[in-house]
C-alpha cells in the first residue's frame, strides 16, 4: 500500500471515531505527554495547534504556559517551509494557508535545533517512529537532521504496523497514543 492509499484509509477511519473515544483518548494522550520526561524537562516546546479529530494539544499548550515554558507553534509559508513561532497566552491568531490557526506576530522564532521538544501531528504512525503526515512535507523539511526530541501524537485506532517511508521522511523518537 502506498502513502496516498494509507492516508485515505486513515482519514476515513478518523471520521468513524466516536466523541466518547476521542475524549477518552485525548485525556490519556495528554496525560502521557505531561508526564513524559522530555516534556517535563523541556524549556522550549514546538507544538502543533490541533484541528478537530486530531489529538488535542490545547491542554498541553496550557500546561506549558503554566510551567513557564516557551511555546512555539507552526506557521506554514507559501514556499513549503515552516517557521516555529513563539506564542503567549494572549497571542492573536489568523487562519493560515492550510486553514490552520497560525500566530499573527511572527517576530520570535526558533529553529528545530534550538527547541527542546517538538510535538508533531500525523495521520498515522507506527510504534517504531515512522510517521504518515498530511502529505505536504512541512514537518519533514523543518525537522531535517535535527537531534531534538520528536514526539508524535497518534490515536491508537490510527496506528499502523506498516507505513511506507522515503529518504526524506523523518522518524519520530516517540509515538504517544492512549495505550
Amino acid at each position: 500500500m502506498n502513502k496516498a492509499e494509507l492516508r485515505h484509509i486513515c482519514q476515513a477511519k478518523t471520521k468513524t471515531l466516536t466523541a466518547e473515544y476521542l475524549a477518552r483518548a485525548n485525556e490519556d494522550i495528554t496525560a502521557g505527554v505531561l508526564s513524559d520526561p522530555a516534556f517535563i524537562h523541556a524549556e522550549k516546546i514546538f507544538v502543533y495547534i490541533s484541528m478537530p479529530r486530531e489529538p488535542d494539544t490545547s491542554r498541553i499548550i496550557q500546561a506549558a504556559f503554566d510551567m513557564h515554558k516557551q511555546v512555539y507553534v507552526p506557521k506554514c509559508l507559501p514556499e513549503g517551509e515552516m517557521l516555529a513561532v513563539r506564542v503567549y497566552p494572549d497571542s492573536a491568531y489568523v487562519t493560515g494557508a492550510l486553514h490552520i490557526p497560525e500566530p499573527e506576530d511572527t517576530q520570535e522564532t526558533v529553529t528545530a535545533d534550538e527547541a527542546d521538544l517538538i510535538i508533531v501531528p500525523c495521520v498515522s504512525a507506527s510504534s517504531d517512529g515512522r510517521r504518515l503526515g498530511h502529505g505536504k512535507g512541512y514537518y519533514d523539511r523543518y525537522l531535517g537532521h535535527t537531534d531534538t526530541i520528536k514526539m508524535c501524537l497518534c490515536f491508537r485506532e490510527l496506528l499502523s504496523a506498516d507505513i511506507p517511508v522515503t529518504d526524506t521522511d523523518v522518524y519520530m523518537d516517540q509515538v504517544i497514543s492512549e495505550k
